[in-house]
């Protein structure tokens, strides 16, 4: 079949919307469907009530020269500002600087907590953990109980959702690095400037003035004036094959109008490949359902609060590492820009990691912001009585979860559909099951767009953050992406 059908993109998100952008510089059709009523997916940007928040952060940073012209092709240079990076963390009443600060630490810890985390460092030392095959017996023998608890455990505990001790050690080697405590120490007394050789230490990012949503939105724009179509609340709900001939035909979708069912000579997948799987017709076979039906996710809720201008704070965000709050970061959003918010007044986004259907999610949106507020009040972030207003955003399956299993799903599908769907073409941070930045997301629509307008024969699954930020490289079959760990399979 030839490409006078042209190209399905499933999912308006960094991934998809390149895709579609790409392919029309190839001079290829294409037609976006996204099932939200908004693009950008987790990079989109909400708006309630003229406030606009990020869902999750997203600093514009990246060192894949091509992602960053894409970025400057769709919005002139006047819509990005410069900001400054800042983040802390707060640990019972105190905040710490972000990367460690020798000097801020030990105020902030005194001299008796201080000594007693150097104590525990020292017995580390001497007698460390017999376990090290977990993250917390890996971390706390390079740095003490006491600073461990302080530093890794509780943040670590929230964001994946279950103890330390059940994630496994191979992550902590990989975000944490060469990284002891001699060296923290050395480094926050000798400090760098312009650390742009780590991701989590540059100092200056690009941000779109009116969030990350702004990019997409203006490149759906884009697509559509070169002659694309994105359709938004629109669900590609089953993605048709010829079994004989091993690749797909069609692709039923179905909006307010009802469901039809469209042709399509390549389809690009940006959405969960679990839920690709499921939409096989005909079936993919029962192995593929499983492997699909075995992968998990991590997703998020933000509370965001506004409050006078005064209660503001120069961080991005702050980590919560206050084990008696479930907050685990919060963010400024006038920190990101001041087009976010209102004259006199910021917002306050407390973001909290969940799962899709548990008691968090469930919560009425008036008592999560009645919960919310109670957390920020006692954090002693804010006064009581200030929240003037609040507002809810729930986002599933925002983070891929990787457990001892994923890596053998993903593989399963991936070697199937290769194999009997090779014009299938999975994309991004869920359409891949692999925990990228937004720019990586990015070069992997990038390369699939060439691959399909040129024949070229780029595999997408070696692009990995480890390739540009670290030191050390994954092999193409292994590894989350982006720091993210294996966490134990359910059982």
């Amino acid at each position: 079949m030839g490409d006078g059908d042209g190209t399905v993109i499933i999912g308006a998100g960094p991934a998809g919307l390149t895709a579609a952008y790409e392919l029309l510089r190839h001079g290829r059709p294409v037609r976006v469907y996204e099932a939200d009523d908004v693009v950008g997916g987790i990079s989109r940007t909400v708006e309630r009530d003229g406030w606009r928040f990020d869902i999750g952060g997203h600093r514009f940073f990246t060192k894949v020269a091509r992602v960053e012209d894409f970025w400057h092709e769709i919005l002139p240079d006047e819509d990005f500002l410069l900001r400054p990076r800042m983040s802390r963390i707060y640990y019972r009443g105190a905040l710490f600087d972000y990367p460690l600060n020798a000097g801020n630490a030990l105020r902030n810890l005194g001299l008796l907590e201080a000594a007693r985390c150097l104590g525990s460092y020292g017995r580390a030392r001497l007698r460390p953990p017999k376990d090290q095959s977990h993250f917390e017996g890996w971390v706390s023998a390079r740095f003490g109980w006491r600073l461990y608890s302080i530093f890794f455990k509780t943040y670590t505990e929230k964001v994946w959702g279950m103890p330390a001790d059940r994630l496994q050690a191979d992550w902590a080697a990989q975000r944490i690095k060469n990284l002891s405590l001699a060296t923290a120490m050395r480094n926050a007394l000798l400090p760098r400037r312009n650390r742009t050789d780590v991701t989590s230490l540059i100092e200056e990012f690009q941000y779109p003035k009116h969030g990350p949503g702004m990019m997409w939105e203006r490149c759906a724009e884009e697509v559509a004036r070169r002659g694309g179509t994105v359709r938004t609340g629109a669900w590609v709900t089953e993605v048709h094959r010829d079994p004989a001939a091993r690749r797909a035909t069609a692709v039923t979708v179905a909006d307010a109008g009802g469901e039809r069912t469209e042709p399509a000579a390549h389809v690009i997948s940006s959405m969960p490949i679990s839920a690709l799987v499921r939409a096989m017709r005909p079936e993919a076979p029962p192995e593929v359902r499983a492997a699909a039906d075995d992968l998990r996710y991590r997703d998020f809720l933000t509370v965001a609060l506004v409050v006078p201008e005064e209660f503001s704070f120069p961080d991005n965000w702050i980590y919560v590492h206050d084990p008696a709050a479930r907050v685990g970061r919060i963010q400024n959003f006038g920190s990101w820009s001041p087009y976010l918010v209102k004259d006199g007044r910021t917002c306050l986004g407390l973001e909290y990691f969940v799962f899709e259907g548990d008691e968090m999610w469930r919560t009425p949106d008036a008592e999560l912001v009645g919960f919310a507020t109670a957390e920020l009040e006692r954090l002693g972030l804010v006064k009581p009585g200030c929240v003037e207003a609040g507002y809810v955003v729930r986002m599933p399956k925002a983070y891929p979860v990787y457990d001892e299993r994923y890596q053998h799903n993903v593989d399963v599908i991936r070697d199937w559909l290769a194999a009997y769907v090779p014009n299938v073409h999975p994309v991004g941070r869920n359409g891949m099951h692999r925990y990228n930045n937004a720019d990586h997301s990015m070069l992997t629509a990038m390369l699939t767009a060439e691959n399909i307008a040129h024949g070229a024969e780029h595999d997408v699954w070696t692009v990995n953050v480890e390739q540009d930020y670290h030191e050390q490289r994954s092999p193409s079959r292994h590894g989350t992406g982006r720091d993210a760990p294996v966490v134990p399979a359910r059982r």
